[in-house]
This record gives structure tokens, C-alpha cells and sequence, in this order.
């Protein structure tokens, strides 16, 4: 489908979000989207499935939409949700509770569509509101993004004349100070990881205060749009020339969220990226997940990626959880005669064929359509879900994407995908790279040190190539075992699916590319199990069996990859 006017953005939103009408609770302050659980209660669930469609709704209406029928169900809602005596309330609330989150979109919407959210709310509702987003004020909050969330709702109440807490808005915007590190990048917080977090949290959020507060903190907001405009000239090498975005990371699940950070670029006024080629990601990418399967029969949007998939869901995805992604509709807020609309969409400009993006900790190529990254496996050891397989991969892919493990029992459970696998002798368990404890992303390559298990500790080399990449392993290992050096997983049962396997060699390919690997060990296929792979449900893994003693062992595996 083509995006080009502000018609087709609204009519894509208006895909996104009717096949929920009708779906409200009678009050209007719950959204029942399915019946499987998170780790916060049911009423949060649906609560949160409320929140997110205002991600959408709130830009349709600062931009001059009107929808009587969608102000009406949000009207409503906000009044009984607040209201501790209607049996809609959304309750009294503890220390890091889900339902801070979803006081985000709540205040967006106060700040930038009060026509529609505040003003035409009685006294009595409107302090009910205030009181039940105030808060967020008296708990504790994690040390990362969710900050800007109790900054977001302070600056709502202070907008519209309620009490709000200067001394904790301060101080949240100090932290946010403290999550900086350098050249547009953020860490979330106290954790290493560098994901769709930056993107889609830390500068949206900081952009929409700068669209909110450029009178009041002129200086803030301008560090904001500086950092951004820092940040966008990195985040352009996430994206493939069809739209897709890098899968990589945790909440993956907001899918088209990835280009979330594009819009707030254009509401905040930021142009060092020409226009037309902001326009260009943001139309292709809506373009591609539409063709995906991220709905149910019904048109309501599932947890998953490609498909509907709960294997690599994290603990925090409920049914509602995907319309963070809405996020991305914020071009919506743009006026009817804003440039955007008007200008032509254009392709990526040239971008380098390899670059180091230290501070993401990772080197991407671009090559074939495909960009992979190369990551160094900086991450928690544990977290919501699937850590490993979400950050320390060897590579990550658009093309082939990447598998999210059933079990570390045997290999076709753990389907260890673009990672180098362990199992010692008289044991089924599997074990890979969960964090690399030192690390270096060079201008041509990615050096990391790891220990998978006690007893083995990796050098690994990863080295780009014109056809592909090559490990270079330095294996200590304290006792004897097996090692499975994995390519991409290659998506099966699909015209033109074929499988090879050789002495030293083997390899998996389709109509749309191939993955071959090549080494001194031996060649062998890892029948991944099925709905692990992120984009689509089956898939085989070609791989290079090497037999490893105690001692010191160096192996080299060339992956060779093509697309089409």
C-alpha cells in the first residue's frame, strides 16, 4: 500500500484502531483484548489496552481530526476510570506499577489534545483525573525510561492549572541527565542494553517536551532536538531499503513502533534528515508490517512479530500491548498543509556499506538489501525474556531475523541460530553466549570474550565480508564437549526450499536467499522447532559441528549468506 497523504496515514490508523470499536467496556474505561496474562493483574491489562490507542488518537485530533464517536469512548473512560466510587476505577496503584506507563499517553493527550481529553470534562472529573495522575508522584519508579513519565504527567497538570510536584519532575529530568552517554545515544537506565528503547522512549519522549516546553525550558529542549538529530544519522542504518527495521532487542511485540522515533523527528521540527527520506522510512515501514501477519481475523493487532507468536513475548505483554506501536502515527499531529504531507517520499540516501555504532555496541553492514548487525553481546544476563537470543547473537538480520529458544534442552528446542553452541559430552543441554564480559567494536569487526558455562570461556572475532562473515573462535575449555558454530535460520515450507549438507559445508536456501556455513568441522542441519523464529514460523538452521577438547581449541567459520 502507498502512504503519501495525510488520508492515507489517517485511513492506515483507522485500520489500526476500528476493529476495536465496540470492544469498551460499557463505561469506557476497559479495553478486553484476550485472555492470556502478564505479570500485573487483569483490571492493569485492561487498563493499559485503553491507554495505547490515544498514541494514535491523541495526534488525529491535535492535527484538526474529529471522530465524535472516538472522543466520546475516551471522554468516558477517563472520567470512570478516575472515579474511586464507579466500578471502572482503575485502582489505587504501588511502587513501579504498569499503570505509570500508561499514565503516558494519558498526559500526551492532555497536553496536545485537551479539546477532545480535558475540556469538555466536569470539575469533579477533571480533579478525579488530576488526583489519580498525581500519583505517580508518591511512588517509586524504575531508573530508566519510565521517568519521563512522571515527567510527562507533571507537565500535563501543570499545563492545565492542577497541582503537580516540582522538586520529583525535577529530579526525574536529572536522572534523564544521568542516562546520557554520548554522540545521540542513551542507556536505559542502569542496564547496558541499546535497543528500540532509545528510539521509541527516551528521545520520543524527549521530543515531545521539546514540543510541549520549547517556551518554558528553551535550553532542554534544544539539547533534546541536538541529541536527536545526533542519534537520527545512526538510526538510519536500522532500516532496509523495503521498510523492515533490525530485529533486535526486547518489546519487539510493538512492532511498527520501530519508526516511532521518526515521527517525533517531524512533530519536533527536526530537518538535518532531508524531508522526503524521513517520509520515505516511515511510509515503506507501515507498508511493510501491513503485509505482515500481526493481526487476528478480526483486525486486532496480537502479541508477536511477523505472526502471532508468544514464544518471544516478554513477561509484559499483555493482548493490548502492541498499540504502543501507535506511536508512530504521531506524523498525524502535523497540520493539514505542513510540508510532510506534500513532499515527495524518497529512498535512503548512500549510506556507508559497514559502520561502527560503538555506543549501540555493534557494527551493521549493509549489503543485498540485507542489513545485519553484528552485536557484541552487551546485555543483562537476565531480564524479561529470552535476553540471549534478543542481544548476543553473533549477527542479527532483516532478511533472516532470529529464533527465540523453546528449551536449553537439545538443539532443535533452543535453535541457536547465528550463535556458537555448546554441549558437553553425556549432556542434551545447550549452551551459548549470554553476555560477553569484555568486548570491542572495531571499524572492521567485533571482538568479544565470553563464558557460556563454567570451564569454557570464548574469543570470538566476527569479521564482515563481501559475502557474508567470518568467526574466528579461541576456545578454553576445561573439560571435552561439542560446538555447533550456527547460520541464520532460513524460513522453510516456501517455494524454492532446498537443504545441502557436506563434508566440511552445509547450507539452507528458498526463491527469496540462502545461508551457507563452511569450516573444518562438519557439516549438519539444526531442525529449529517450529514458531521460534521471529519472522516466520518454520525454519532450518545450517551449522558446522566441531569436536572440542579440554585444552585451548581455535575454529573459523565462514557464513556466506545471499537475498534476493
Amino acid at each position: 500500500m502507498e502512504l503519501n497523504t495525510k488520508q492515507d496515514f489517517t485511513r492506515w490508523m483507522h485500520r489500526l484502531l476500528d476493529p476495536l470499536r465496540g470492544l469498551y467496556s460499557a463505561g469506557g474505561a476497559r479495553l478486553h483484548l484476550g485472555d492470556t496474562g502478564t505479570t500485573y493483574s487483569p483490571a492493569t491489562i485492561e487498563m493499559e489496552a485503553f491507554s495505547r490507542p490515544l498514541w494514535a488518537l491523541t495526534p488525529f485530533w491535535h492535527g484538526g481530526g474529529s471522530d465524535p464517536a472516538w472522543e466520546a469512548v475516551y471522554q468516558n473512560g477517563l472520567a470512570h476510570g478516575t472515579d474511586p466510587q464507579h466500578p471502572e476505577y482503575w485502582g489505587v496503584y504501588g511502587d513501579y506499577d504498569q499503570r505509570f506507563v500508561e499514565m503516558a499517553a494519558i498526559a500526551c493527550g492532555l497536553i496536545f489534545a485537551p479539546q477532545q481529553l480535558w475540556e469538555p470534562l466536569c470539575q469533579t472529573d477533571r480533579e478525579h483525573l488530576a488526583r489519580w495522575l498525581y500519583g505517580i508522584n508518591e511512588h517509586t519508579l524504575p531508573e530508566c525510561n519510565w521517568q519521563f513519565f512522571l515527567v510527562l504527567v507533571n507537565i500535563a497538570l501543570k499545563k492545565h492549572g492542577m497541582p503537580y510536584h516540582p522538586q520529583r519532575l525535577a529530579d526525574s529530568l536529572k536522572r534523564i541527565e544521568g542516562f546520557y552517554i554520548g554522540n545521540g545515544w542513551y542507556r536505559d537506565g542502569p542496564s547496558n542494553q541499546k535497543d528500540y528503547y532509545v528510539s521509541f522512549a527516551l528521545h520520543y519522549y524527549g521530543l515531545l517536551y521539546a514540543a510541549a516546553m520549547g517556551d518554558e525550558e528553551p535550553e532542554r529542549c534544544a539539547v533534546y532536538r541536538e541529541r536527536a538529530e545526533l542519534f537520527a544519522q545512526d538510526f538510519l542504518y536500522w532500516f532496509a531499503e523495503d521498510g523492515s527495521a533490525l530485529p533486535f532487542g526486547r518489546s519487539l511485540a510493538y512492532r511498527f513502533g520501530q519508526a516511532a522515533f521518526w515521527s517525533a523527528y517531524v512533530f519536533a521540527g527536526l530537518d538535518g534528515i532531508p524531508l522526503g527520506v524521513v517520509k520515505g522510512i516511515l511510509a515503506r515501514h507501515l507498508a511493510w508490517w501491513d503485509a505482515q501477519r500481526m493481526t487476528d481475523r478480526d483486525g486486532v493487532l496480537t502479541i508477536g512479530y511477523a505472526y502471532p507468536n508468544l514464544i518471544m513475548a516478554e513477561r509484559y505483554n499483555a493482548p493490548g500491548s502492541p498499540y504502543w506501536g501507535a506511536k508512530t502515527l504521531l506524523v498525524l499531529g502535523l497540520a493539514d498543509d505542513h510540508p510532510f504531507w506534500t513532499t515527495p517520499a524518497l529512498p535512503l540516501p548512500k549510506l556507508d556499506a559497514l559502520r561502527a555504532l560503538p555506543e549501540a555496541d555493534m557494527l551493521i553492514q549493509r549489503r543485498g538489501g540485507d542489513v545485519v548487525a553484528y552485536a557484541a553481546g552487551v546485555c543483562e544476563r537476565y531480564g524479561h525474556g529470552h535476553v540471549p537470543e534478543k542481544y548476543a547473537k553473533f549477527a542479527y538480520s532483516t532478511h533472516f531475523g532470529f529464533s527465540c529458544a523453546r528449551s536449553q534442552i537439545v538443539l532443535n528446542e533452543n535453535c541457536p541460530d547465528s550463535m556458537l553452541a555448546f554441549v558437553p559430552d553425556g549432556s542434551d543441554y545447550v549452551f551459548v553466549r549470554e553476555a560477553s564480559q569484555r568486548w570491542e567494536v572495531r571499524a572492521d569487526s567485533v571482538f568479544a570474550v565470553w563464558s557460556p558455562f563454567p570451564g569454557l570461556e570464548v574469543e570470538t572475532t566476527v569479521t564482515p565480508t563481501e559475502s557474508g562473515h567470518r568467526r574466528v573462535h579461541r576456545i578454553r575449555a576445561a573439560f571435552a564437549c561439542t560446538a555447533y558454530d550456527c547460520g541464520f535460520s532460513v524460513q522453510k515450507h516456501v517455494p524454492g526450499y532446498r537443504e545441502t549438507v557436506e563434508a566440511h559445508a552445509a547450507c539452507v536456501e528458498n526463491g527469496q536467499g540462502s545461508c551457507a556455513v563452511r569450516g573444518d568441522g562438519e557439516g549438519c542441519l539444526v531442525k529449529a522447532d517450529p514458531n521460534t523464529n521471529v519472522l516466520y514460523p518454520n525454519g532450518e538452521i545450517p551449522a558446522i559441528r566441531y569436536r572440542v577438547e579440554a585444552g585451548e581449541t581455535v575454529i573459523e567459520t565462514e557464513i556466506v549468506t545471499r537475498t534476493v
